[in-house]
């Protein structure tokens, strides 16, 4: 098995590319804004391959806006997401899939449900899908057990990044447990929205104690984000930390 990450363009997401021995899928397809430019990146990953499916981590416009072009450009290949999301992207919503936000239209993609520990058999592989609500009710993580690999979508927008809570469908004591349940998987490499990946598992306890802990303390605070902290962009799925926390693993002293 081979995975391959693609950066995120922009504001588009992270866009991965799991090639089996028995079949291909794209975890993520950014915004609508670079859709033929993936197709062109996924092209060159897979060569002469086939792309099976799309999962996508949730429903928001830098995780979905381009599935419906990738997909179109491979066989029409299936678009899966969990069934809260489903929705949103079959009429193109662009309010819960906070495309307006973009100034974009959400293109209305044909969808199919994925389901809490569904897998996909890629051969000498398998991705298996995670409910991790908080985000949103409709995100999703996808597993690689065999890299002991979680991307992991909004719900870790960057290392130095907390995601938000306070979007259509947002849940913060959702959003604690479901990082706990990451925290608990003895994870080596964690595929954030964004940036590079997270490795080794000091650096990934590290970085998710870091959020859990945010969290809880805006949960006793009742939601309420620091007052020194700037107000998220317009586009912005992601809070700004003032001081910013760190990116790369702390250097023992």
């Amino acid at each position: 098995m081979r995975i391959v990450r693609l950066p995120g363009i922009h504001h588009d997401s992270n866009v991965v590319v799991v090639i089996g021995t028995a079949g291909n899928l794209v975890i993520d397809s950014g915004t609508s804004w670079y859709q033929s430019l993936q197709v062109e990146r996924i092209m060159g990953v897979l060569g002469e391959d086939s792309l099976d499916r799309i999962l996508l981590t949730s429903r928001r416009f830098p995780c979905s806006g381009g599935a419906k072009h990738i997909s179109q450009n491979f066989s029409d290949c299936p678009v899966h997401i969990h069934k809260d999301g489903q929705v949103s992207l079959e009429s193109g919503d662009f309010f819960t899939t906070w495309a307006n936000r973009f100034d974009s239209d959400m293109p209305s993609t044909d969808t199919l449900g994925v389901e809490d520990e569904e897998i996909f058999i890629l051969g000498d592989g398998q991705v298996s899908a995670i409910s991790v609500p908080g985000h949103s009710s409709d995100s999703m993580a996808f597993y690689v057990a065999e890299k002991k690999m979680l991307v992991a979508g909004a719900l870790l927008p960057r290392a130095d990044r907390p995601t938000r809570w306070d979007l259509p469908t947002g849940c913060l004591p959702d959003l604690v447990e479901s990082l706990k349940h990451v925290k608990s998987m003895d994870l080596d490499s964690l595929v954030p929205l964004q940036g590079p990946a997270i490795k080794g598992k000091r650096h990934i306890q590290e970085v998710l104690n870091r959020h859990i802990d945010f969290f809880m303390d805006c949960v006793v605070k009742q939601g309420e984000v620091p007052k020194s902290w700037p107000r998220p962009a317009q586009t912005a799925i992601w809070n700004t930390p003032s001081p910013p926390w760190p990116l790369e693993e702390r250097e023992e002293a």
